[in-house]
């Protein structure tokens, strides 16, 4: 696995930390590594949750603007089919991802961390899409990612503007889930994932795929995607061990094989 991006292992939560010093800026090399992580992540039958997580100071703070600055129409043209890869390689992981996102989460950096299922923000942090003050758009799916998640005129507010968001009003948005003080940001992103991976698996998967691959189409598709998911999880293992659980046990008590 490459440098700029680590992956840490404990127990059944992996950790994918950005280590790009010092801004952590999303240049071709991190994009690469980020992609070649998420795979190994989403193979890996003994990992069943992420955290994505930029360390102390920061989460990302963009591009690599001297590297964008330098780029002809067709470079760029291959170049933001490699960075959407990239992050399409995140946000298809098919188990919960957690965003632990502490100082500046702008623009790529804010479409990484919108590509996990949920966004924890240290208190300080601060979140922005200001491409427009380059006279450019959002290209790694911020004009797509972020109207589905908070509608499209709080989007189109930030991404018009490009202004920063405060922890606490992108809690009010509902750009993000939890807002706790900065130096609990990856132990509380740690314990969230640890909870979900707890859960069955091949059911995590499912309901994720069915909720996202929903949310692109009409309400009849996306009713007949869940229900071929719901039939399907009948031939699992987990789906048997949480039916009989329980009825001897009572909910929340199934230990699942991921079978």
């Amino acid at each position: 696995m490459g440098e700029l991006v680590r992956v840490e292992i404990d127990e059944s939560v992996a950790t994918l930390r950005l280590n790009r010093a010092p801004m952590n800026a999303l240049d071709r090399a991190l994009q690469d590594d980020l992609a070649a992580a998420a795979g190994q992540v989403a193979a890996d039958p003994g990992i069943r949750a992420v955290v994505l997580y930029g360390g102390e100071r920061l989460f990302a703070a963009g591009a690599d603007i001297k590297e964008m600055a330098a780029a002809s129409y067709p470079q760029m043209d291959v170049a933001s089919s490699r960075l959407q890869g990239a992050f399409n390689a995140v946000a298809e992981i098919g188990k919960p991802v957690i965003a632990a996102v502490t100082g500046y989460a702008l623009g790529g950096g804010l479409e990484l961390a919108l590509c996990a299922d949920f966004r924890v923000l240290g208190e300080s942090a601060q979140v922005g899409q200001p491409e427009i003050l380059l006279g450019l758009i959002p290209g790694a799916g911020g004009t797509q990612r972020l109207p589905r998640l908070i509608g499209p005129a709080r989007a189109k507010d930030l991404i018009f503007s490009g202004r920063f968001v405060r922890a606490d009003e992108a809690l009010a948005v509902g750009l993000a889930d939890r807002v706790v003080p900065d130096d609990q940001v990856y132990s509380t992103a740690v314990a969230l994932a640890a909870r979900y991976a707890a859960g069955p698996p091949i059911a995590l998967a499912a309901a994720k795929h069915a909720i996202d691959a929903g949310l692109g189409t009409d309400l009849r598709t996306g009713l007949e995607i869940e229900r071929l998911g719901f039939a399907g999880l009948f031939a699992t293992e987990d789906a048997r061990t949480g039916m009989r659980s329980f009825g001897e046990n009572g909910p929340g008590k199934a230990t699942f094989s991921g079978r």
